[in-house]
C-alpha cells in the first residue's frame, strides 16, 4: 500500500491508480476519490447512451451526475482533477 502524506497532522491511504485516458498521466486517490472517479466515467457512458437514443445531446439527466462529481474533484482534490479530468 502507498501512503501520501497530506498535511503534518494525517495521513491518507492513496491505494488506488487511475490514469488520464488521453495522456496516460497516474496518479494515486483515496478509495473515496477513485469511486467518485469511476462514477464519472460510469454516469458519462449512460447519459452518452441516453442522449443517442432520444436523439438530442445533453438531453440525459444523467448529466448532471458527471457534473456533481466533476466539481467534486474540483473541491477536494484539484491536483488529481487537473491530471486526470481536465
Amino acid at each position: 500500500m502507498t501512503k501520501q502524506r497530506i498535511s503534518e497532522k494525517s495521513e491518507v491511504l492513496r491505494t488506488h491508480e487511475r490514469s488520464n485516458r488521453f495522456s496516460g498521466e497516474s496518479i494515486m486517490l483515496t478509495a473515496e476519490e477513485a469511486d467518485k472517479h469511476d462514477s464519472i466515467f460510469y454516469y458519462e457512458y449512460l447519459a452518452t447512451l441516453e442522449d443517442k437514443k432520444v436523439g438530442i445531446d445533453g438531453h440525459s439527466k444523467l448529466w448532471d451526475e458527471v457534473r456533481s462529481n466533476l466539481d467534486w474533484f474540483r473541491k477536494n482534490n484539484a491536483e488529481a482533477y487537473m491530471v486526470l479530468l481536465d
